[in-house]
């Protein structure tokens, strides 16, 4: 489950709360067994990572790789690669600004933070994310589709292991909100609108 910083910033590096984290919990809510803070007593024992800004999109991969898309401030939307106990940086590090231009440390190698796998600026919105195991509908193979509600409607990734590049952009005329796999391989798409639309992309014919 993701939990954003709600505009607060330093909380999301206080592992004594879990805004700006992402947490790990049973399905009756309760803390995951093996999560990385276990020891430290409620509600740091549900942390599975922190230092995240907004993340909205969560997604394994046919390898079991956690994958989040992140809405950063003013640029500096990320996509990044979840793993236990780690801290990516926010408000820190960011390849973005601050609303209304106060700067960001980038993130540089050797900083202490998990640097993201993808960012943009300026910013795309990131929403959802799906990890896509059949090539249709596209033409140049599998990938990790996401939406963005902003500038492009539909981004797809190439994912080598964990590293990723973005492959190809699609402008879709409205915000998209959501982004599924559908069970015959297409990709289904919810605009964020009033009227908004369900639709579904798949190959001609």
């Amino acid at each position: 489950m993701t939990s954003g910083d709600r505009q607060k910033l330093d909380p999301a590096q206080d592992l004594t709360n879990t805004l700006g984290t992402i947490v790990r919990l049973t399905p009756d809510g309760r803390p995951a067994p093996g999560n990385p803070f276990a020891d430290r007593g409620s509600p740091t024992d549900e942390i599975w990572s922190y230092g995240h800004r907004n993340p909205l999109g969560l997604a394994f991969d046919a390898a079991g790789t956690l994958w989040s898309s992140e809405m950063g401030p003013q640029g500096g939307d990320e996509v990044n690669v979840i793993l236990p106990g780690r801290n990516y940086g926010w408000p820190r590090a960011s390849n973005g600004s601050h609303y209304g231009g106060g700067a960001i440390p980038d993130h540089t190698p050797g900083d202490g933070f998990e640097a993201p796998r993808v960012s943009w600026t300026p910013s795309v919105s990131p929403g959802s994310r799906s990890c896509s195991t059949a090539a249709r509908p596209f033409p140049t193979g599998r990938g990790t589709p996401s939406s963005g509600r902003s500038g492009p409607g539909l981004i797809r990734l190439d994912v080598d292991g964990t590293d990723a590049a973005v492959a190809d952009t699609w402008p879709m005329g409205q915000r998209i909100r959501e982004v599924e796999q559908a069970p015959d391989g297409s990709i289904w798409l919810l605009e964020d609108a009033p009227g908004g639309r369900l639709l579904r992309l798949a190959p001609p014919g």
